[in-house]
């Protein structure tokens, strides 16, 4: 253990950097549902099998690899940091846990739509959205203030 404390920098800057690609992600897979449903709706089929690769390969390359890392990187941290008995952490983990549930409804909704199944609104989806940006906030000051 005395090796990870050395390193807790080192890790929590990397745990920082996957939580940016999975947020960037978070961003980008909603609006690539917009637009994909629109294509659907519209029968531009050739433009919605476009927003499938597009999907499966944001989810492949970015979305589940830094998802996996910043889970297992922030588990590393809360353990080498001895920050379990920490209230904000519980709460951390609460908004984390929900972003990780948005994220698996999200791959679910993209896999829908690539079988032709568009069940929401766009307006919805455009505020569903805003999911991300929000647990980020809530995320973010959890960690530097500290409120409890």
């Amino acid at each position: 253990m005395a090796v990870l404390g050395n390193a807790y920098l080192w890790l929590l800057a990397a745990h920082i950097l996957f939580v940016i690609f999975w947020i960037a992600g978070m961003f980008m897979l909603p609006r690539y549902l917009v637009y994909h449903q629109e294509a659907l709706a519209a029968g531009r089929t050739d433009e919605a099998a476009t927003w499938v690769e597009r999907e499966t390969k944001l989810r492949h390359i970015i979305l589940t690899p830094a998802m996996t890392m910043v889970w297992l990187l922030g588990l590393t941290l809360a353990t080498v940091g001895q920050h379990w008995g920490e209230g904000w952490l519980h709460a951390k983990l609460a908004f984390v846990l929900a972003l990780s549930g948005y994220h698996g409804w999200a791959v679910s909704y993209a896999k829908k739509l690539a079988r032709g199944e568009a069940r929401l609104s766009g307006r919805t989806l455009r505020m569903i959205n805003e999911v991300p940006a929000l647990a980020a906030v809530a995320i973010v000051i959890l960690v530097v203030v500290k409120p409890f």
